[in-house]
């Protein structure tokens, strides 16, 4: 009988975990249907851009109650002020800025936005903006940048880093900043830690505690989780770009690999003065189509990382088709401004495939808006980009990371709609 008993554990455990499994089965994709994005709730076609707007509001409020959460307005107290400022960094290439968001009038709640703006130049500069996983320190081996430093609390009993134990340019690889100055852009980066820490906090170290109500711990249900968090500070930060006379804050390129790609697709959907949205290896929540359920998924994103997104979000485990949404809206969300996706074949965990589908079902919604997307149903030749119009991809050689080569893609890009 304990036998018997053993080995039902035995098996049960052996299933639970064969089940968690990710799929990188092609053939195991189950058959599934898109939402379109050019039909209304009530059924209505989307035929006219004016049309297009409506349907946008209800996509967007769909992502905003039951994917990322809502997020507060910005606060009636932000304000900056320039830190640092030298006019002859790397070799008199680029002017260095470090700039204070604060958050509160009492400037305890910050961000720092690290920037190079480059010294040859015909006016204001365009720009790539994105968060960094390490600190603002790690992406470049400028020893005048400011260490970053966390004023998180670390988690109970966790093992998360904090920005002071990296090494200066730990991060460089990711952030080729001296090829893109030579190019004419600027770069901007902010350490994602001044915003909120990515880890699983009760959501009490970073910025949501500033809006609390009263008796309120924690977000509500359709509030804000991490990613929407980072894409508020990133959009805070666009407050301060239309202010600096050295930046053209009408093309300003948001950019994120990973983690970072979901919060770029999403800070550029719920704030239209990005002119370019960038994705990176984003995957699920991110670019890839979540019906497909190949590599990431629902379950597996809210088990692993359970502060990314809105609590309602976890209604949707192993349930993706009961979604209303799917990651093509999100793209489409962005149009007619350009938005590029970028995968890698060796990353299966991020499902390349389905990133390249979101940017095809996403067309149509550009098609409408006068602009040109992507085509196909197969996954394109490896290393051979395609930038046919305001929807750009490429399927890079290698696994999760963000290359030089991946960098020098989106220059292309950038150029095509910027210069």
């Amino acid at each position: 009988m304990r036998n018997a008993f053993l080995l039902a554990l035995f098996l049960g455990a052996f299933f639970t975990l064969k089940a968690q499994e990710p799929n990188y089965d092609e053939s195991k994709v189950p058959a599934y249907t898109l939402p379109d994005p050019l039909r209304m709730e009530n059924g209505d076609e989307v035929n006219s851009p004016a049309k297009w707007v409506e349907r946008r509001a209800e996509i967007l409020k769909v992502f905003e109650t039951q994917v990322y959460g809502k997020m507060p307005e910005h606060p009636k107290d932000l304000h900056f002020r320039v830190l640092s400022e030298d006019r002859y960094a790397l070799s008199n290439m680029a002017t260095r800025k470090e700039v204070a968001v604060y958050f509160t009038k009492d400037e305890q709640h910050y961000m720092t936005i690290l920037m190079y703006i480059p010294n040859k130049r015909r006016g204001e500069a365009p720009v790539f903006f994105g968060l960094n996983f390490k600190g603002n320190h790690t992406i470049c081996d400028d020893p005048d940048i400011t260490e970053s430093v966390t004023r998180m609390k670390p988690r109970e009993g966790g093992s998360e880093k904090q920005p002071g134990t990296f090494k200066r340019g730990a991060e460089s690889s990711r952030w080729p900043v001296e090829m893109l100055i030579a190019n004419g852009y600027a770069v901007a980066t902010v350490y994602r830690g001044d915003i909120d820490p990515d880890y699983d906090d009760g959501f009490q170290n970073g910025v949501h505690p500033l809006f609390y109500g009263k008796g309120q711990t924690r977000p509500r249900a359709d509030e804000w989780g991490t990613l929407s968090a980072w894409a508020w500070g990133l959009s805070c930060a666009m407050d301060y770009f239309v202010t600096d006379e050295d930046i053209d804050s009408k093309k300003v390129a948001l950019v994120g690999h990973s983690r970072h790609g979901k919060t770029a697709l999403w800070a550029g959907a719920i704030d239209q003065r990005f002119a370019m949205a960038i994705s990176n290896d984003s995957g699920c929540g991110g670019a890839a189509i979540s019906r497909r359920k190949y590599g990431e998924t629902f379950s597996k994103v809210n088990r692993l990382f359970p502060h990314w997104f809105c609590e309602n979000f976890k209604q949707y485990n192993d349930k993706e088709e009961l979604l209303p949404v799917d990651q093509h809206e999100l793209i489409a969300l962005m149009a007619p401004r350009p938005v590029y996706i970028a995968s890698a074949i060796d990353d299966k965990w991020a499902d390349p495939k389905g990133e390249f589908l979101s940017g095809v079902h996403a067309t149509p919604v550009y098609r409408l808006l006068g602009r040109e997307g992507l085509n196909g149903t197969g996954l394109p030749t490896v290393n051979q980009p395609l930038m046919p119009g305001s929807i750009g991809y490429h399927v890079r050689s290698g696994n999760h990371d963000i290359t030089l080569y991946d960098w020098e893609q989106f220059v292309k890009f950038a150029d095509k709609h910027f210069k």
